[in-house]
């Protein structure tokens, strides 16, 4: 694992806000904010015109929209603040203020801040909208494309700009928690940009007598570190990892490696696909209840995971996922590491993603199939109340 300094102070954890007292750090964090002329802005009608909508989330929704002084294209996500009782949501404050703090190109850049005041119109609900650079495509919507794939060269480079962004993101001792590819998002010039971090946090370098006591309840279920499943809470980095390389496995097979139904059955899922879960291969698993009182699966020939190799075909693609996906956290490599890999260093270099062979067509015909090829999947999801990866509002699940 890497070596990361102490983290400045960023926001609270939701054990330590009320609603109330969230309230008011956002009404202060704002006036601070507004004093210093930074992002803020109060009347978004008189600066962008709203053009359609592009995804929906908890709070609101997102447009896509255009800056009428500059002509230049957004995405607005709009966050509804209810009322004083409910509180300004917790994900959103910490959202701000971490792509505040974060500037790379690797990661969706926010530009400002418009927010509209509460007034008898609107049941006096202030309206919040994080005005970010718009990126045309969504990497889960890309792998649905059945006519258009990613040559090996392209791969190698989509792989060492997420990797650029985990790294950069890491460094700056933030986490982001919900690494999949519909949080991915590609421009047409062919840049990757992480986005949404509704669920991203700061953190420090635990220690014995003062571990880090974050929620396990993050990270959608396909991508989910198998420490998070057995119910860590004194985590890093190596949750980011583990879903990077689930994300870099995706862009060869085109679908998710690892699909389980349920957090028990994700676990027997990565036991099929990386072998068994035992002391041998990971000595610190025996501290975990859950893990004391789980049957997993006790042979593995390993053929689950020659079926993924196969279907990958590049020696030096297979170690790479190997490290990124090692079951200890422990030994599974930082993003610094990886970035070093032969990978990148072999023929056919990384070059850049020739983005005109997804043609809007295909691109929006592509969305149409997808939302209805997976409403079965949809429909299994919300009975069992998981979070699989699949929009289950019948909109694109683009969120940023």
């Amino acid at each position: 694992m890497g070596n990361y300094d102490e983290s400045p102070e960023l926001p609270l954890s939701p054990e330590q806000v009320t609603p109330h007292r969230n309230s008011v750090l956002m009404k202060k964090y704002m006036e601070e904010k507004e004093n210093q002329n930074e992002f803020w802005d109060k009347n978004i009608d008189k600066k962008y015109k709203f053009m359609s909508i592009i995804g929906r989330g908890t709070y609101g929704i997102v447009r896509k929209a255009y800056n009428i002084l500059n002509q230049d294209i957004v995405a607005v996500k709009e966050i509804i603040y209810l009322n004083r009782t409910e509180g300004f949501p917790i994900t959103a404050l910490r959202e701000v203020q971490i792509l505040q703090k974060l500037r790379h190109e690797n990661i969706v850049r926010l530009i400002e801040i418009c927010y509209t005041e509460g007034k008898k119109a609107n049941n006096y609900r202030t309206t919040f909208h994080l005005v970010l650079e718009f990126c045309e495509y969504e990497l889960a919507r890309l792998l649905g494309i059945k006519n258009a794939k990613f040559e090996l060269s392209e791969i190698k480079e989509l792989t060492r700009q997420l990797l650029n962004g985990l790294f950069y993101m890491h460094t700056n001792k933030i986490i982001h928690r919900d690494m999949k590819t519909s949080n991915i998002l590609v421009t047409k010039e062919g840049i990757l940009k992480i986005a949404d971090f509704g669920l991203s946090r700061s953190f420090t370098i635990p220690t014995k007598d003062k571990p880090n006591k974050f929620t396990n309840c993050v990270v959608t279920l396909w991508y989910r570190a198998p420490e998070l499943l057995l119910g860590e809470r004194n985590y890093g980095p190596a949750i980011d990892i583990w879903g990077a390389g689930c994300i870099i496995a995706e862009l060869f097979t085109y679908y998710p490696i690892m699909r389980g139904t349920s957090e028990a059955h994700q676990l027997k899922c990565i036991s099929f696909i990386r072998g068994k879960i035992t002391p041998e291969v990971w000595p610190k698993v025996v501290n975990y209840d859950l893990y004391k009182n789980m049957e997993l699966p006790k042979n593995n020939d390993g053929r689950e995971w020659k079926i993924v190799t196969d279907r990958i075909s590049d020696v030096q693609a297979c170690d790479l996922l190997e490290k990124l996906l090692y079951l200890d956290p422990e030994k599974r490599c930082d993003a610094n590491t990886a970035l070093d890999h032969d990978f990148f260093w072999t023929d056919p270099m990384p070059t850049k993603v020739k983005m005109s062979k997804f043609l809007t067509s295909n691109y929006e015909c592509s969305i149409t199939q997808r939302v209805h090829k997976n409403r079965p999947i949809v429909k299994q999801a919300a009975q069992k109340s998981i979070n699989n990866g699949v929009s289950t509002t019948g909109y694109p699940d683009r969120i940023f």
